[in-house]
């Protein structure tokens, strides 16, 4: 299906472009194997088959390595958490593990969030 191929590509390459803060905060810590020389990353698309209809997610960062998303909620998500639980199962049946992190915790503790939250789990 090459027009889903280049529909995702034209969504993540969009998201990329539209980083929150927060994102860039992180982004700047994790890109080039930056933290824990782990490979992460970001606007990363999640393809999967519901009903035989592909349809896709954009993680906003993703290791493989880890099997590990990384979505960061600013105050939009306040208003859609049945949506994120229904992607965070899908994405969790496929195999990966979902943290959640609002943008107030990558730009007030992110040191702590490293340390605490994702050390733990990219070093298992």
């Amino acid at each position: 299906m090459q027009w889903m191929r280049e529909e995702i590509k034209l969504v993540a390459r969009n998201l990329r472009k539209k980083q929150t803060e927060a994102e860039d905060v992180l982004w700047e810590t994790l890109r080039n194997r930056g933290f824990l020389k782990k490979k992460f990353l970001r606007q990363h698309p999640i393809v999967f088959k519901i009903e035989e209809k592909e349809r896709f997610f954009v993680a906003d960062f993703f290791c493989k390595e880890n099997k590990l998303v990384i979505e960061v909620d600013g105050d939009i998500h306040l208003k859609q958490k049945e949506y994120d639980q229904y992607r965070d199962l899908i994405i969790q049946e496929l195999g990966f593990q979902v943290i959640r992190v609002t943008n107030r915790v990558i730009m007030d503790d992110l040191e702590n969030f490293l340390l605490k939250i994702l050390s733990p789990i990219l070093t298992d």
